[in-house]
């Protein structure tokens, strides 16, 4: 499987670039889901990073470049979007 290097931004991996494999499409998914293990034995901590289009310096991107940002909101379930669902009043 291919793998690209890619940056993050904010929360604790703030300023680290992984090596994140690449789907079958060649993009890197949509949402990096990191388990940080609890020192006291409890369940795991899980960080949620987003993936964003990265700004790039040329006119002309002909391949997309992506970077992962931290999302403090942590991991809502946003499920499918049909065009016939109503949206949550949450």
């Amino acid at each position: 499987m291919k793998s690209e290097d890619t940056p993050f931004v904010g929360g604790p991996l703030d300023g680290r670039v992984l090596s994140v494999l690449l789907g079958p499409t060649g993009h890197p998914p949509k949402v990096y889901r990191v388990p940080v293990p609890d020192d006291a034995g409890g369940p795991p901590t899980v960080l949620v990073y987003r993936r964003v289009a990265a700004e790039t310096g040329r006119r002309l991107a002909l391949t997309p470049s992506w970077r992962y940002e931290y999302d403090a909101d942590g991991d809502k379930n946003t499920g499918l979007k049909w065009p016939w669902s109503k949206p949550d009043k949450s």
